[in-house]
């Protein structure tokens, strides 16, 4: 499951870089939670916990099966 979550974060990447941001790949568990960290930007972005749930989390699940969440480390 975890190259499959680095496949899908790499799609996702270009639309954060293009805000000045990224995100890191911390852990993915066994239970299925990705842990990730914004940096860049998107570190200290108010809309930051948006991105991560309707944006990463989102696409996450639907693209990779056994994905249950995504929190930020």
């Amino acid at each position: 499951m975890i190259e499959e979550v680095k496949k899908t974060l790499d799609l996702i990447r270009p639309a954060l870089q293009a805000d000045g941001g990224d995100v890191e790949l911390v852990e993915v568990t066994e239970d299925g939670i990705v842990k990730v960290r914004l940096t860049g930007a998107c570190g200290h972005c108010p809309m930051s916990t948006m991105t991560l749930k309707m944006g990463i989390e989102k696409t996450l699940k639907q693209k990779v099966p056994g994905v249950k969440e995504v929190v930020q480390a």
